[in-house]
């Protein structure tokens, strides 16, 4: 997943750059960076609370033990 979001990074700021100059160009590309965004920060949420979700049942079964 991190290579995808390089690529996507990278591949983001070339096409900007190609579409400088065209204000309807900008606009899509501008629009296709805020819905990778959002995807990616759903992704990033899905990982925390993963991992949160792990990390108390752990504790819960550590305390079952003792």
């Amino acid at each position: 997943m991190e290579k995808f979001i390089g690529g996507l990074a990278l591949g983001a700021v070339l096409g900007a750059l190609l579409a400088a100059n065209s204000s309807k160009a900008r606009m899509l590309v501008k629009k296709g960076q805020d819905e990778c965004m959002q995807k990616i920060d759903a992704y990033m949420e899905e990982k925390l609370s993963k991992g949160e979700a792990g990390g108390k049942a752990g504790a819960r079964s550590a305390e079952k033990k003792n």
